[in-house]
């Protein structure tokens, strides 16, 4: 800050001389202005910290005559001196009191002890009020004052707390004595407030005493209210430049604390302070001092508070006649700073609409200002009016821009707007950058100015959309966005605020192009649409979002998704209600939007805009392609229904309303409804289940009453959520809609209702019990809707009107007509619980008799085991056996002869019984072998590798039943 005031130093200093207030400053702000500023201002040399006394009596004197001295003065009593003070009966005693009062600033020329504060306070205001009549207590009143700027004395750390009442009403009293009509007193009482802020420990300190702390005459000033007391005091020193400097800079460092900026705020201090600057000071210190106050003001209080203390006419005029006189003489740096410090103040004014800035005449001037350099304006303000290419003009020129924004938004300076040449200003800087001229702004700076430019134009086209049109705005924004995808080599320097992602490339001219052409397009303007669709906006912007798609594969950011959010949204503009335009997105917009449709899960929870993308990506689809069959059935090939299924069984209830939408939308085309029934979702969840599924969750925030199994609880109104149901009766006119009306866009049951009724009712796939339960309401929600639209009717009409017999009974045969559907659709609930308990208790026991059924296999095999091993290990078992067997077969033979038939012997003769000996595979698998030599097996060694023969176990267990290997065996 020191470098930025270093210019207005030597001009200051020479203006102010002795009398000059100090300029060291508070800390520097930083509430969006110029960079901070210190002016380098130092005070002529003035009385020594210490006094004067002190000096002469260490120069004059020896050791001992200081030693007889000191003990004196340490005997000073201060009721003495008060009683002193407080006779005025003679004007003898004036000696006798000046000389008292020497000794006591003698006495604590290193610093007030806190316990006696209090007496010389009170020693204070005796002399103040003896100066009106007698001068000669000026001197000794300035150098009571400057004890206080010292730091105060404490005996024991509790002290500043035990004294905080007295220092802070202490301090409070410095400002109540700016009464004084001297210039002197006042003039050291800032002073003494400014060295709060510097404070220098003194060199001796009394005896048993230590400084308080740096920062304790600062809160104790803060609890005194010093600061509204010095505000107040500005009206004394009204007429008297010095003392108002001095009384600015005491202020100046008091505002840096939000506490003291607070109190001056009770006080009026910004009305105060805006009247001032345009006052008359050769110094330029006026200003500053005043702007930087309020600059503190407007960071450490509510700025709308200060704005509205600013928002008189008298303030406007005198911010004004200050921003021009700095505008056309102010040539040094520090002036430069100052107007852009006051054109933000004005800036945040020209917010507030009841400020007076049109009747002013402000607002015209910073409209001329702001287009003066684009567009030549007969103006004899602005005549030969020239900014630099410096810094602080190139600050001001965006602030300039920043004005149009926010007058843009007032619908009273519209007309300002209108009658200048903003339109053609802004539209200068929508065209490819070209390389600077000798005389003319860096790269870097016209790359800033063109995107603030096209930001500002996206705010105020809107407002001023026929001089939009006839600067062909359209025309010039489609050619900037060609140039923007072209590979015209051009490397953004992406610093500034809008350059945010624009390095290295020409993504930020693309952003706020289309952000430009997005706020017309949303005006739902036909001129504005048919003039870019006849240019060809709609290919055009399928290819710029065709290029960004592929431009956010290789990296992601914030800026390439909101710059395809944006297309999307434009695309739908453009399409929606129109076929033509439909036909023109056909099969290239299907598939550019199908990817988005794709998109992972995961990254809607990125941050950086994928859920924005999605939905629009969603009321893109819902505007582009429902309504052209051709397209619709493009989408549908595509998968894209399914693709719809999925995000809406997806977690995701922000995105449910608008998918069920889109889906109902879509079943006008008759090929939907199968593909609805075809998806499959995890588990294998049909899109009936998912519907019903949606319905329960949707139910369940609504608060509408459920049992566990999900049946109807309150007969008379089955479907009426909490809220509704605490709504009061309240008659409406037949125009505006009842709640029970309003209820039905507010949540996405009716649009699962109309769903269910395009798939149908009836086979419905993959549903529960309780999926059916819940069906049994669904397939009725008309009919309670319209129960309910009645039940508002009846009680509107009872509320207001007593209806005859007739109509008595007829509004209560209709008011049981939902309650009587409530009961039928409860039994048909109870009727579906009760068959789905019926089959359970039925799939028991079927379960139940495959588990007997598999326990009375067990034991069959381990009871068959058992004879198997009984009749292996047991010969007279084994006997036992075959004389069953034998018998068992005898009896199974028939006994009836065949009569003229012949009988055929059960005998075969030469059948032999194979034996095993031991070690003898080659014998065993000689008597198994087969006949057939072209299935006969070779009995060399190469090919019986691998091959194992058959063993005992095997012959004699065949699948598992021990009874017919004995019974070969046999």
């Amino acid at each position: 800050m020191a470098t930025a005031w270093a210019a207005l130093r030597s001009g200051i200093m020479a203006s102010l001389a002795v009398a000059e207030p100090p300029a060291s400053r508070a800390p520097s702000r930083s509430l969006g202005r110029s960079p901070a500023r210190s002016p380098a201002l130092s005070p002529a040399p003035g009385p020594s910290r210490c006094g004067g006394e002190r000096h002469r009596s260490r120069s004059g004197a020896g050791a001992d005559l200081g030693a007889i001295q000191d003990a004196q003065l340490r005997s000073v009593d201060l009721n003495h001196v008060i009683k002193l003070l407080e006779d005025s009966d003679s004007k003898d005693l004036e000696k006798e009191q000046l000389k008292a009062l020497k000794k006591v600033v003698k006495r604590f020329e290193n610093g007030l002890p806190l316990k006696d504060l209090a007496q010389v306070v009170e020693i204070l205001n005796l002399c103040a009020e003896k100066v009106n009549e007698q001068e000669a207590f000026t001197e000794p009143l300035c150098e009571l004052i400057k004890l206080c700027g010292l730091p105060f004395q404490k005996k024991k750390s509790s002290d500043e707390v035990s004294y905080s009442v007295a220092a802070s009403k202490s301090i409070a009293q410095l400002g109540y004595l700016m009464r004084v009509p001297s210039s002197q007193v006042r003039i050291q009482i800032c002073k003494c407030v400014v060295s709060f802020y510097n404070t220098e420990l003194p060199r001796k300190l009394l005896p048993g005493y230590q400084p308080t702390n740096a920062n304790y005459k600062i809160q104790m000033a803060e609890l005194g209210g010093l600061a509204e007391t010095l505000v107040l005091s500005l009206a004394l020193v009204e007429n008297h430049l010095t003392e108002k400097l001095w009384v600015l800079k005491a202020l100046q460092h008091l505002s840096s604390s939000g506490v003291n900026c607070r109190l001056m705020m009770k006080a009026q201090a910004a009305s105060r302070l805006c009247l001032y600057l345009n006052g008359v000071d050769p110094s330029g210190q006026l200003v500053f001092r005043s702007s930087e106050i309020l600059w503190n003001l407007l960071e450490n209080t509510s700025k709308e508070e200060v704005v509205n203390q600013l928002s008189s006419l008298e303030c406007v005029h005198a911010l004004k006649e200050t921003f021009i006189d700095l505008l056309l003489h102010g040539f040094r740096h520090c002036d430069r700073q100052l107007r852009n410090d006051l054109l933000v103040i004005a800036t945040l004014l020209a917010e507030n609409p009841a400020a007076p800035m049109i009747e002013s005449g402000f607002t015209k001037l910073l409209i001329v200002l702001a287009t003066f350099t684009e567009v030549k304006i007969p103006n004899p303000l602005v005549k030969g009016l020239k900014l630099t290419y410096g810094y602080e003009d190139f600050e001001l020129k965006k602030l300039l821009f920043n004005v149009i924004g926010i007058l843009s938004k007032d619908p009273c300076a519209v007309q300002l707007l209108s009658e200048s040449d903003v339109m053609p200003a802004l539209l200068y800087y929508v065209k490819p950058n070209q390389k600077p001229g000798f005389n003319d702004w860096s790269a870097v700076q016209y790359e800033e100015l063109q995107l603030h430019a096209i930001a500002v134009l996206a705010s105020v086209a809107p407002v001023l959309i026929d001089k939009y049109l006839s600067c062909q705005a359209n025309t010039l924004l489609l050619v900037f966005l060609e140039w923007c995808v072209g590979q015209d080599p051009f490397f953004g320097q992406g610093n500034s605020f809008h350059g945010t992602g624009g390095r290295g490339n020409k993504l930020a001219q693309m952003h706020y192009s289309l952000r430009v052409l997005r706020s017309v397009v949303s005006l739902y303007d036909d001129a504005v649409n048919l003039n870019l669709c006849d240019q060809g906006a709609i290919s055009q912007l399928l290819d710029i979002l065709k290029y960004a798609a592929n431009k956010s594969k290789e990296k992601e950011d914030a800026i390439l998704l909101e710059i395809q959010a944006d297309i999307l949204f434009l695309l739908s503009g453009f399409c929606e209600n129109d076929l033509h335009r439909k036909e023109l997105f056909s099969y290239e917009g299907v598939d550019i939007l199908i990817p988005f449709l794709q998109m992972d899960p995961k990254k809607l929870y990125s941050g950086l805009g994928h859920n924005h993308l999605l939905f629009s990506a969603l009321d893109c689809l819902w505007s582009c392609v429902i309504g052209c069959y051709i397209t619709e059935d493009y989408f549908l090939e595509k998968q894209g229904i399914f693709l719809l299924m999925d995000l809406l069984a997806l977690k995701q209830k922000n995105l449910h309303n608008i998918i069920l939408g889109i889906l109902v939308e879509f079943c006008d085309n008759p090929k939907t409804t199968s593909h609805i029934s075809t998806w499959r979702g995890e588990k294998d969840q049909t899109a009936a289940h998912l519907l019903i599924k949606l319905w329960r969750q949707e139910e369940l925030e609504l608060g509408v009453k459920r049992d566990r199994f999900g049946r109807i609880v309150d007969m008379k109104r089955p479907i009426a959520s909490s809220f509704q149901k605490q709504q009061e009766v309240i008659p409406l006119p037949a125009n505006c809609p009842s709640f029970a009306i309003v209820e039905v866009s507010e949540n996405i049951r009716a649009k699962l209702y109309s769903l269910l009724c395009k798939l149908g009712f009836e086979n419905l796939p993959g549903l529960s019990a309780k999926d059916f339960v819940t069906l049994a309401i669904i397939r009725r929600y008309i009919d309670f809707k319209v129960g309910e639209v009645w039940s508002e009717m009846c009680a509107e009409i009872i509320e207001e009107f007593k209806p005859v017999s007739s109509d008595e009974e007829a509004l209560k045969i209709i008011s049981e007509v939902p309650e009587d559907t409530g009961r039928i659709v409860a039994a048909l609930q109870t009727e579906v619980l009760e068959s789905q308990h019926h089959q359970e208790i039925q799939e028991e026991e079927k379960t139940y008799k495959k588990i007997q059924a598999i326990h009375k296999q067990r034991e069959m095999v381990a009871k068959s085991w058992e004879n198997f091993l009984t009749r292996t290990s047991d010969y007279e078992a084994l006997k036992k056996a075959k004389k069953l067997q034998e018998k068992s077969i005898e009896t199974s033979r028939s006994k009836l002869k065949i009569e003229n038939g012949t009988v055929h012997s059960t005998d075969i003769k030469g059948l032999g019984t194979t034996r095993f000996r031991k070690n003898s595979k080659d014998a065993a698998y000689a008597t198994c072998k087969p006949t057939d030599s072209s299935t006969a097996i070779p009995h060399n060694k190469e090919s019986q590798s691998g091959y194992n023969p058959p063993t005992f176990k095997d012959l004699t267990e065949r699948d598992g039943d021990p009874q017919g290997a004995i019974h070969d065996g046999a």
